[in-house]
């Protein structure tokens, strides 16, 4: 009986602990066919290297049809896309384009607008949950309010390093093509309605890859946390 209150005691006070706020979500939709994302690459890649913000890479496949198939795109990351465009009553998805914690979008070469945006997330009052990593194979979320409808929780495994792509066709032939964190997978993990949920995480495909867990609202809702793996 002593025991159960000892850890009931340890449980109630966990809240009152100093906690990480979670990082700021950029969310870089790009193509290396597209003539006007590479300036919006390098840019992004800055900004990955700034403390309390997680910048992501997706590479979409829509423009391919001009002659060069980005050797990063997959179809899941334009169907991102596509939620967001319908989430913030966008005309239709378009390249260079930011995505900050799924609250605002700006074109990608406008850089003091994405600064500015970054800046407003990073001082806006949040109620993050905790977030967690066990071992390889399993995130916790903690509790926390949770937007109507719910939450989702996704798993995205980036490669951290800067690569370079040269384009050979296409409007960007014979050009050199910067990437930072481009992301190699993502993968909905489960719903989360508030509650401590501990969720099972798979392997990753290749070695080398990173980790980041994002929670957001549903079909490209706003981002509630998100966590990296150290």
């Amino acid at each position: 009986m002593r025991n159960v209150a000892l850890f009931s005691l340890l449980v109630s006070a966990l809240p009152l602990c100093a906690q990480a706020r979670s990082p700021v979500v950029v969310e870089l939709f790009t193509a290396q066919g597209c003539a006007s994302c590479g300036d919006a690459n390098a840019y992004v890649g800055k900004l990955a290297e700034k403390p309390g913000v997680l910048a992501l890479t997706f590479a979409v496949d829509y423009w391919n049809y001009l002659g060069w198939e980005d050797t990063f795109a997959k179809p899941a990351f334009a169907e991102r896309q596509k939620a967001y465009v319908a989430r913030l009553d966008l005309p239709e998805p378009y390249t260079p384009q930011v995505v900050i914690d799924g609250r605002a979008q700006v074109g990608g070469l406008q850089d003091d607008k994405i600064d500015r945006l970054v800046s407003d997330a990073v001082e806006s009052p949040r109620r993050d949950p905790d977030m967690a990593f066990i071992g390889q194979r399993r995130v916790d979320v903690g509790s926390g309010p949770v937007p109507r409808g719910g939450a989702e929780v996704w798993l995205v495994r980036y490669d951290p390093r800067e690569q370079d792509v040269t384009v050979r066709k296409g409007d960007n032939r014979g050009q050199t093509v910067s990437h930072r964190n481009v992301v190699v997978e993502i993968k909905r993990l489960g719903a989360w309605r508030g509650r401590p949920t501990a969720y099972r995480m798979p392997a990753a495909s290749a070695e080398g890859l990173a980790t980041a867990v994002i929670v957001q609202g549903p079909h490209g809702g706003r981002v509630i946390a998100a966590a990296q793996r150290d």
